[in-house]
């Protein structure tokens, strides 16, 4: 399926979708135990629902348009080869809530340019959206799409500022005769208001289930400290994360600026990081 993204205004086409499980503490259940819990925020009740997301590739051709609000240069996977530490990069690949999916036809056999569009995809006329996976899209969704089904996603507004986490379990590497479990987790922050606000601080806290709390404190995300505004109100970006335990959580604080200089934090929603170890295989790379 062809389509535009509502928010970030992309052509891009849905390679699979997958069921996750989506956690907004802006519709919590009312409790009235307002003690703190290990994430450090009043507890609630937050109930996940089943939410559908898709893969997706970005036309190339709209990535420097998009580059300032949403990563596009690549999504990582650990290489599944034993004696290779190195990181799968595939360009132009994001993953979209339904919600932001702008459905849209095209005569073209080729409306999308990316490297792996004719690779995954082929034109055939008698479908409807008349485009039909070739065996290397299937072999690929088959290996990561384990990784991908009810994935947790953590959702939280703070300020008229909403943050939704997506993590992902990347897999294990040994280092130095030890465990080490990688994830990777894709943030939006969005700006519900029309006030201009710019991030300019980052406030991490990460407990490992082996009993280490980790505290990352830091200028913007991923080099950048992005300014929200009602004509471009969201920003995107992906990072990763490892601990010598098979899970752990993580939450934290983004530091905002307003016009007039004054500051304010906006909360990110507590998220457990798991290894689902034991039910799955580690997800795979491209072998062409």
């Amino acid at each position: 399926q062809l389509f535009l993204h509502s928010v970030f205004g992309y052509r891009g086409i849905v390679l699979f979708p997958w069921q996750a499980r989506l956690y907004d503490r802006d519709v919590a259940s009312p409790v009235t135990d307002k003690s703190e819990n290990a994430a450090g925020h009043g507890s609630k009740e937050v109930k996940g629902k089943t939410h559908t997301y898709y893969q997706v590739l970005i036309d190339a051709r709209d990535c420097p348009h998009i580059s300032q609000r949403s990563q596009t240069e690549a999504v990582t996977f650990l290489a599944n080869h034993d004696d290779s530490r190195a990181l799968y990069a595939i360009p132009g690949l994001d993953y979209v809530s339904h919600e932001d999916i702008l459905p849209y036809s095209s005569t073209d056999q080729v409306p999308i340019q990316h490297e792996l569009f004719e690779r995954f995809l082929m034109y055939d006329q008698t479908k409807v959206p008349p485009f039909v996976a070739r065996d290397t899209l299937c072999a690929w969704q088959e290996k990561n799409h384990p990784w991908l089904e009810l994935s947790d996603v953590h959702r939280e507004t703070t300020e008229n500022i909403r943050v939704t986490v997506i993590p992902f379990y990347m897999g294990m590497r040994e280092a130095q005769n030890s465990h080490v479990y990688w994830w990777r987790y894709c943030i939006r922050l969005e700006n519900l208001d029309s006030e201009v606000v710019q991030l300019r601080e980052r406030h991490w806290r990460i407990f490992s289930l082996s009993g280490t709390l980790e505290t990352v404190r830091g200028r913007g995300v991923v080099g950048r400290e992005p300014v929200l505004s009602k004509e471009q109100p969201a920003f995107q970006y992906s990072s990763h994360v490892s601990l010598q335990a098979s899970s752990g959580h993580m939450w934290g604080t983004f530091r905002f600026e307003r016009p007039d200089g004054s500051h304010f934090d906006v909360r990110i929603p507590p998220f457990s990081l798991e290894s689902n170890k034991d039910e799955k295989t580690p997800p795979s790379g491209l072998h062409w």
